[in-house]
């Protein structure tokens, strides 16, 4: 296949990545964002369960592409500046199909001071204005908030509160009819189980989402709520089967992040997975303080396909990862 050949089914969505970037960056401007550079080769990638980093080593010492440039985010925050954003390439190995690509364009931003909400509220604006630019029209879109224990009664028929043990969830969701398998004995294993079974079609068929008040166990960087500390200050975006966005409530407490991060890298031996160092300059950086803060990382190849209605990221990038 020639190059023309293989560019000719997607130059009309690649028009539609540049209208969209040229409407983020105009949105970004018209809040009073200031747009941030990040590293992409960094000394720990973070240490999420679910994502794995791609190693890069030298005669010195072993460095990571970023799987989020979130710890560098924050360490500005923590230096003073208060609205920040960034456009920037992302790695992650093992991420392949209709909705991933090993390397993708990550926009994230920050609040600071600022409450998920807000930032849940600029996601609802951004998609739309990017949406309206891609289709030369004003989108029209009513976006629904939503619980997860909400989802999980709605669509799962299930109780799910977080502080439940793993056991009790998987024999819930068996009851209600979801193949959790016996093998499954960790309890975000099980929840994400019935998630993709129940919750992620429920969601496609509805209208665009942000499902918010994640349980405790998957707070990953957010802080706890206040209120309730079963469940963290975490929402996801939702729009037509596609997630578009992760975004928190950030966590600033040094010593209750330094924990998390301890009891993840356990877990990661304990399940085989690679390990990676713990960001000592990033807890530094918390213990110097930040204002309440919140931030999102929205995944941009989905934003566009969403708004161009695009099959898959191939459809909206010049070179697939199997293209190179």
């Amino acid at each position: 296949m020639t190059e023309r050949q293989r560019l000719a089914p997607r130059l009309a969505h690649l028009r539609n990545r540049a209208l969209a970037l040229d409407a983020l960056r105009r949105f970004f401007a018209e809040r009073d964002f200031l747009e941030v550079e990040t590293p992409l080769l960094v000394p720990s990638p973070g240490l999420e369960l679910h994502l794995d980093a791609f190693p890069v080593a030298d005669e010195r010492s072993v460095q990571y592409l970023i799987t989020s440039p979130e710890y560098q985010m924050k360490r500005l925050l923590a230096g003073g500046m208060e609205r920040i954003y960034t456009v920037c390439k992302c790695f992650r190995r093992g991420e392949a199909g209709a909705h991933h690509n090993p390397e993708f364009t990550m926009v994230e931003w920050y609040r600071a001071p600022g409450h998920w909400r807000e930032i849940a509220e600029d996601v609802i604006a951004l998609c739309d204005a990017v949406r309206s630019a891609v289709r030369g029209a004003k989108a029209d879109l009513s976006w629904h908030f939503l619980t997860v224990a909400e989802a999980m009664h709605e669509f799962a028929r299930i109780e799910c509160l977080g502080d439940e043990p793993a056991e009790t969830l998987a024999a819930r969701g068996r009851e209600a009819g979801w193949p959790v398998p016996e093998t499954l004995t960790a309890w975000d294993d099980v929840f994400f189980s019935i998630f993709l079974a129940a919750i992620d079609p429920g969601l496609a068929s509805g209208p665009p989402t942000i499902l918010h008040d994640w349980p405790a166990p998957l707070a990953a960087l957010a802080r706890l709520a206040p209120d309730d500390p079963r469940v963290a200050e975490r929402f996801e975006a939702y729009a037509d089967g596609l997630e578009l966005a992760n975004g928190f409530g950030e966590l600033v407490d040094p010593a209750e992040q330094r924990v998390r991060f301890e009891c993840e890298l356990a877990a990661r031996r304990q399940r085989g997975l690679p390990t990676y160092p713990i960001d000592e300059r990033f807890l530094d950086a918390l213990g110097e303080g930040i204002p309440p803060a919140a931030g999102v990382a929205l995944g941009f190849d989905r934003l566009v396909m969403w708004a161009s209605g695009a099959a898959s990221v191939r459809e909206v990038s010049t070179f697939a990862h199997d293209e190179l």
